[in-house]
């Protein structure tokens, strides 16, 4: 056994107690720094909300490890979005969409080329006149027009009528009412751009368009098949959007970028707006052309051709227009101006009024009678109940009420409106004999409004009672193809006040 001096003894228990030392150092210093964090972290609880969330570490991983999609179309995001609505089959909610985001740019994407035909062509004009170039320029303007149009109709075809049809939110047969003989129209259009292309030279300048005018203008007769139907389509499209399926469709559509933020019907109107514009465009291209020049004539010749045209096709749509809402209108009693009515050819005008009971009445003026009606549902359609008796033309007596003249009442509503308020825009229509039938006073949404009605009343009594004179004489129409909006003058009526 080995002893061990009492030197060699110490040495290892000083090593020992300065290791002990060091440890319990060591451990004081860590507790003191607990101490503090324990202390600042109560002082950062005691700052910020017992009840604040935390995202979890695993979903933030998750949200930022997932890789990045391939880009989705709008239109494939609406059939998705359509189709998991289906899926749902949530009767309360029948296709809920949840929003989505738009980026700043997505419109941008849409938005049409407007280069004029001297930026496009670098040396267009250089040996030009002014005139000549302004000449180009329209020319150009129509191309572009034709062009244009062929892409709008395309557009509704994949965007409105397909996906519809595929997904079931209209039958075939509400759709083919609806956007009518619309697909036969881009040919034609296409037509048109492939002609006017053929004769542009390299330097972007035609020399004679009037000849190609000339012989394709009388393919526009097609047309007449397709304004004639746009009044019922327009009704009919305005009875489907109460269904919640077409509705949101056509706002998703809407909101798309490829919709330029128009409506459905701004794109199945533009075949419309660009038959009237050919006039226009026309006298421009002949308004830039010297007399002596070869295309004068044959253009003179091109702007009578369309101008004779629209005026046809003008006619019938308003025939269509006036047939259409006479097929609407049910009478409660016998005497109640049927006759009159089955008589009448034309609807000059339509809309909305109000008399001073607050009461909305849709009223019709038609070539030879001013009819009141009543809006109703009958079998899930709208309809038209007459009103009271309606007033012959030629027994129409219109009086234009200064603002203030009328005294609003019969409601409880007039008594909480300003006076002020509740007497502006009012006119009265009347028999002449006060015993055949009540006056109505009724009142316009607006002072330009009311105006259109007076006028338009106005001209009608006076045509009545001039071809009342004359029974030979025949009434013109214009030559404008009327746009329906402008036509159903929407002055938002509450019903007539009788007098």
């Amino acid at each position: 056994m080995r002893v061990t001096s009492p030197s060699s003894y110490r040495a290892p228990v000083q090593r020992e107690r300065s290791y002990t030392t060091g440890s319990l150092s060591e451990s004081s210093g860590l507790k003191r720094r607990n101490q503090g964090e324990r202390a600042a972290a109560q002082v950062t609880e005691e700052k910020e909300p017992r009840n604040k969330r935390v995202r979890p570490v695993a979903k933030t991983l998750s949200a930022t490890s997932t890789p990045q999609q391939g880009k989705v179309t709008p239109l494939k995001k609406l059939s998705l979005s359509i189709q998991r609505s289906i899926g749902c089959r949530n009767e309360n909610r029948l296709f809920s969409f949840s929003p989505r985001t738009r980026s700043r740019d997505s419109g941008s994407a849409k938005k049409r080329s407007s280069k004029l035909w001297s930026e496009t062509y670098d040396s267009a004009g250089e040996e030009l006149s002014a005139r000549e170039v302004k000449r180009q320029e329209v020319i150009f303007e129509l191309m572009q027009g034709e062009r244009m149009l062929v892409e709008d109709l395309h557009l509704v075809k994949k965007n409105y009528y397909e996906p519809m049809l595929k997904l079931s939110i209209m039958t075939q047969d509400e759709l083919n009412q609806i956007f009518g003989i619309l697909d036969t129209l881009p040919p034609l259009h296409q037509d048109l751009f492939d002609r006017l292309v053929k004769l542009r030279h390299e330097d972007g300048t035609v020399d004679q368009m009037g000849p190609t005018m000339l012989d394709w203008l009388p393919q526009l007769h097609t047309y007449k098949t397709y304004c004639c139907n746009q009044v019922a389509a327009k009704a009919l499209l305005d009875h489907k959007r109460r269904n919640p399926a077409v509705h949101n469709f056509l706002q998703l559509c809407q909101e798309s970028a490829f919709s330029r933020k128009l409506d459905v019907w701004s794109f199945l109107d533009l075949p419309r707006s660009r038959l009237v514009k050919y006039p226009l465009l026309l006298k421009e291209v002949l308004k830039h052309t010297v007399a002596e020049h070869p295309d004068h004539a044959t253009l003179s010749q091109a702007l009578s051709v369309i101008q004779a045209i629209i005026s046809v096709i003008n006619g019938k749509a308003g025939e269509a227009e006036c047939e259409y809402y006479r097929k609407r209108l049910c009478y409660l009693y016998e005497n109640q101006g049927e006759e009159e009515v089955t008589r009448s050819r034309l609807l000059l005008c339509h809309g909305e009024l109000k008399n001073n009971k607050g009461q909305r009445l849709h009223v019709f003026l038609f070539e030879t009678i001013l009819v009141l009606t009543r809006l109703v549902t009958h079998n899930d359609q709208p309809e038209f109940q007459v009103y009271r008796q309606p007033i012959p033309l030629p027994e129409l007596v219109l009086e234009e009420l200064s603002d203030g003249e009328v005294r609003v009442g019969g409601s409880i509503r007039g008594a909480f409106t300003a006076a002020n308020e509740r007497a502006k825009n009012y006119f009265r229509v009347s028999f002449r004999d006060r015993s055949r039938g009540q006056s109505h006073t009724l009142q316009a949404n607006d002072s330009f409004n009311k105006q259109q009605w007076v006028t338009c009343i106005r001209n009608a009594v006076v045509a009545s009672r001039e071809q009342g004179a004359s029974p030979a004489t025949s009434q013109d129409t214009p030559c404008t193809l009327i746009n329906l909006s402008d036509l159903s003058l929407n002055c938002h009526e509450d019903k007539m006040e009788d007098g």
